[in-house]
């Protein structure tokens, strides 16, 4: 459980540097397949996830 918390923490300090929607979907995929891989979840789902949440953080200016 740590070790997500702190790759979660990780991945939003990555995306806050993002300049466009691509990049931080792009980023946000990459993370979330990492966190999916190292937690034991299927990496497809977490990188479409992760893309998502990137995409929506970005287009929100929320991170």
């Amino acid at each position: 459980m740590r070790k997500t918390i702190i790759m979660v923490l990780l991945s939003g300090f990555v995306l806050a540097g993002c300049d466009t929607i691509g990049e931080s979907a792009g980023l946000g995929a990459a993370i979330g397949a990492g966190v999916a891989g190292a937690t034991g979840g299927d990496m497809v789902t977490g990188a479409l996830i992760g893309g998502a949440v990137g995409a929506g953080c970005h287009a929100t200016n929320t991170c």
